[in-house]
C-alpha cells in the first residue's frame, strides 16, 4: 500500500471505522482492552447498520504488536477460527499489508468463496483511503 506503516496501523486499530473500508460491513466494540482481550463484533451483509440479512462475527483480540501485527480469535456461533493482520514497512512511504482467515464453523465453507472476493474488494478500498 502506498502509505506509511503507522497510518494504516492507526487506521485498523479504529474497529469502528473498518465498516468505511469493510465491504458491507458495521464492527461494533463491545469491550476495549486497548489491545489484547478486545472484543468485537462485526456484521456482514444487507444494510449492515440495521444488521439485516447477513452474519454476525464475533472476535477477540489475541495479539496486538503495533504498528506490525493483530491476530484474533473468531469464537462465534457461524465463525469460528483465526485471522490477523499483518503489516510490514517497504519504506517510509509503502506497506505490505497482509490479511489472512482461517475459518471453520456452520457457514465458513459456503462463504469462502465469497469471503475472499470480499476481502479483496475491501482491501483495495481500504487502499484508496488511504492514499487520500
Amino acid at each position: 500500500m502506498n502509505a506509511p506503516i503507522q497510518k494504516i496501523w492507526d487506521a485498523i486499530a479504529d474497529w469502528t471505522s473498518q465498516g468505511e473500508w469493510m465491504l458491507a460491513t458495521r464492527v461494533d466494540l463491545l469491550e476495549d482492552r486497548g489491545g489484547v482481550g478486545t472484543r468485537i463484533a462485526a456484521f456482514t451483509g444487507v444494510l449492515p447498520s440495521r444488521a439485516l440479512l447477513g452474519i454476525w462475527d464475533h472476535m477477540e483480540v489475541l495479539t496486538w504488536e503495533p504498528p506490525h501485527r493483530c491476530d484474533v480469535l473468531h469464537y462465534g456461533r457461524w465463525l469460528r477460527g483465526t485471522g490477523y493482520f499483518q503489516l510490514e514497512a517497504l519504506d517510509s512511504a509503502h506497506t505490505r499489508f497482509t490479511w489472512n482467515e482461517e475459518l471453520t464453523g456452520a457457514l465458513a465453507t459456503l462463504i469462502k468463496p465469497g469471503l475472499a472476493l470480499g476481502v479483496w474488494l475491501s482491501l483495495h478500498r481500504f487502499a484508496r483511503q488511504m492514499r487520500r
